[in-house]
């Protein structure tokens, strides 16, 4: 009898040490989590700084030349090495710290949109001569990103804990495709996990997926001349762009419902009296299905060809920007929502009460209760299924390293990114409180996976099995340099 009283006092207290240490671990793990986020609560007032510096800027895609500067720099005083104008790209950096694996990456954006040029008030306030805004937010993501990078970077020195933080200056996310180039240059291929987030109207890390994009601006070139007195010597390179844009347009009946298409005539000549020589009009598609939207694209192509032969005018395009869709991973998006529901969504001060009430009776059908900023989403296991309907070119990024992002509430909810209303949220504390958000659950994401290799184990198979053994990667924009002049 004593043997197996002996073995079970043995198994007893085995299993009582194996939970001792467990709940030591978990202990240490919150203690670190809540010691991140009161240092990130501390400095809010200089990344609240930062953020309104850059959203003040308000830089085109490829001209973001102070934004990327004072994130650089801001780096640079905690410590990182920066290496800047990479990828041919010159406000495109990369900062490390650390050493050794696992190596995390986190990705920051801070280009803005043009014709968004709004002050931080809730009502169109234009602001004059500023050809930008920041509509979506980037100039948050950018500041967030660097925030959580640092405290992380801080983390790691004091721990001892072994490894590396990348953070990842990525310019021109609106249409320019600036991570494409940085993927295209293997500056991924040494990274474990890639974290980010974006700017919204509410607070949930799903494991969504995004739409595939490819955009061009498709030039025509005619023969000017006097449009009253020798029309027939013209050929309008107008009326190819207009005949183009009526052929995609009823295109549109005969092609899978979810695609999108949309366009914008960037220049139609000079005065009604002259026949246009030159007319250029820029085109974006997106899919959810890389394959459909190439098929997709080639029938666009063809529509240009087609207008240019019937209006007796030349046609070339561009390709300017090519992403594909959002790879999505549970298992991190797990871990990303853990994390996002223990720090908790955005609770406003009176005066941020009174902005939202004030600009939520702008938003009509789309308004909601302004307190839907404080809550966190219920996880959702959409997968491919849950599709946004916009593009990002994370979705490279997600392609070639497991990664993972999250949403805040850095606009009133209801609102629209890319709207005035969303511009002018961005500029002031509502969106400030929600980019803390996301640097704290960046931050605490991080730490998560230093501290547990089993997760970027596990997330690295299910990326494996969903990417296919024999993918590999072909950007959709093919090999041409980054178009550094397609804002201009």
């Amino acid at each position: 009898m004593k043997k197996p009283l002996l073995l079970a006092l043995t198994l007893m207290s085995f299993l009582g040490n194996a939970q001792k240490k467990k709940a030591s671990t978990t202990s240490s793990s919150e203690t670190d989590k809540q010691t991140v986020i009161s240092n990130i609560d501390k400095r809010f007032d200089e990344y609240a700084g930062i953020s309104k510096q850059i959203w003040n800027f308000a830089e085109l895609g490829y001209m973001e030349e102070k934004s990327s500067l004072l994130l650089q720099e801001q780096l640079k005083k905690e410590g990182f090495t920066v290496q800047a104008g990479i990828a041919g790209i010159p406000t495109a950096f990369v900062a490390s710290f650390g050493e050794g694996k696992p190596v995390i990456g986190i990705l920051g954006e801070y280009d803005a949109l043009p014709g968004l040029a709004q002050q931080a008030v809730p009502e169109i306030s234009p602001i004059p001569n500023q050809k930008g805004g920041h509509g979506c937010g980037h100039n948050l993501f950018g500041t967030a990103s660097v925030a959580a990078a640092i405290e992380v970077k801080n983390w790691l020195v004091k721990s001892g804990q072994k490894g590396t933080i990348k953070i990842y200056g990525c310019p021109a996310e609106e249409g320019g495709s600036g991570k494409v180039y940085m993927v295209r240059d293997g500056l991924f291929n040494d990274v474990d996990v890639v974290l980010h987030w974006h700017p919204g109207a509410q607070n949930s890390a799903d494991a969504g997926t995004s739409l595939a994009n490819k955009n061009a601006k498709f030039r025509f070139k005619g023969i000017a001349s006097h449009a009253a007195a020798s029309p027939e010597r013209g050929r309008s390179a107008l009326d190819g762009v207009e005949a183009m844009d009526m052929m995609v347009n009823m295109m549109r009946e005969h092609i899978p419902q979810d695609t999108r298409i949309h366009y914008v005539i960037t220049k139609g000549g000079e005065a009604p009296n002259v026949v246009p020589a030159y007319a250029e009009v820029y085109y974006y598609a997106r899919h959810k299905d890389r394959e459909i939207l190439q098929g997709v694209w080639k029938r666009i192509e063809n529509a240009a060809q087609g207008a240019a032969l019937g209006t007796g005018t030349k046609v070339e395009w561009e390709v300017l920007g090519g992403v594909f869709n959002l790879l999505p991973n549970i298992t991190l998006a797990n871990v990303m929502h853990n994390n996002l529901a223990k720090v908790g969504g955005v609770v406003y001060n009176e005066e941020e009460k009174k902005f939202a009430v004030s600009l939520s009776e702008t938003l009509g059908e789309q308004k909601q209760p302004i307190e839907n900023a404080v809550l966190v989403k219920d996880f959702r296991d959409g997968s491919e299924s849950a599709t946004s309907g916009g593009s990002t070119d994370v979705g490279d990024v997600s392609w070639t390293v497991p990664t993972v992002g999250l949403q805040t509430a850095t606009w009133v909810p209801g609102s629209s990114a890319h709207s005035w209303q969303s511009t002018a949220a961005s500029g002031m504390g509502i969106g400030q409180k929600g980019m803390i958000v996301a640097a704290k659950t960046l931050a605490c994401t991080a730490l998560d996976l230093f501290k547990d290799q089993t997760l970027i184990d596990k997330a690295k198979a299910e990326w494996t099995q969903k990417r296919g053994a024999n993918f590999k990667y072909e950007a959709l924009l093919g090999d041409r340099k980054p178009a550094l002049d397609y804002r201009k």
